[in-house]
């Protein structure tokens, strides 16, 4: 297992079709990142849910996930499972995102992800961050289309379980999914753990990624 780290992170990008997504895909991430650099700038988009229960929901958890970070978080009031329809909204809120500053990573869904919702905001991200690491986080679901992903960020076992009991603190709309449980958070995260000799870690999709080996 070859580990290439990204440089320094001062600055992240984090980005969600639907409230959860960021959290569910790269909260171990975050956690992880927020901890190992206390004032880390986190700019985070979501595309629906503002307004209402779920909002609430989002500005609580994320805060959760980013502990002692400097949090900046825009809910929109896309509709939840229109957003292709919605394309000139999607793509001005990831470019004001991007006007915002100049991340050191940017979070966001992968490309090849089954939901539409998700596809098309990971379709759009690079539009807008054309010279940034990009790494497309994954989300369990009934489609079934996990893959294989080429990065990955290992999580200790006290990251991985927090992880998993923030998600049932701060989402209550979602505890009666059937795929919203411990036993399928814990579960990928331990396959992906295995798959890149650690214990637990989530794992992202890398569509282009720039080397400075002599640097």
């Amino acid at each position: 297992m070859i580990r290439l780290g990204a440089g320094r992170v001062d600055r992240v990008g984090a980005v969600g079709a639907h409230c959860d997504d960021i959290a569910i895909g790269a909260g171990g991430t975050l956690l992880t990142l927020c901890r190992a650099r206390p004032g880390l700038r986190v700019d985070a988009l979501v595309l629906t849910g503002g307004g209402g229960e779920r909002e609430e929901e989002e500005r609580a958890a994320l805060a959760a996930f980013c502990p002692g970070a400097d949090l900046r978080l825009t809910v929109l009031k896309l509709p939840d499972g229109r957003v292709p329809v919605h394309w000139d909204e999607a793509k001005a809120a990831v470019e004001e995102l991007r006007a915002q500053g100049d991340p050191d990573l940017i979070l966001a869904p992968r490309t090849d992800d089954a939901h539409q919702d998700h596809r098309h905001l990971a379709q759009l991200v690079p539009t807008a961050f054309r010279d940034h690491l990009v790494l497309g986080y994954e989300i369990v679901k009934w489609d079934g289309d996990l893959g294989r992903p080429a990065a990955y960020q290992p999580l200790t076992p006290e990251t991985a379980e927090d992880k998993v009991r923030l998600l049932q603190e701060h989402y209550p709309s979602q505890r009666g999914r059937p795929w919203y449980d411990r036993e399928a958070f814990l579960g990928l995260a331990r396959i992906r753990g295995i798959e890149c000799h650690a214990r637990y870690a989530e794992a992202f999709a890398v569509t282009k990624l720039t080397l400075n080996l002599g640097g």
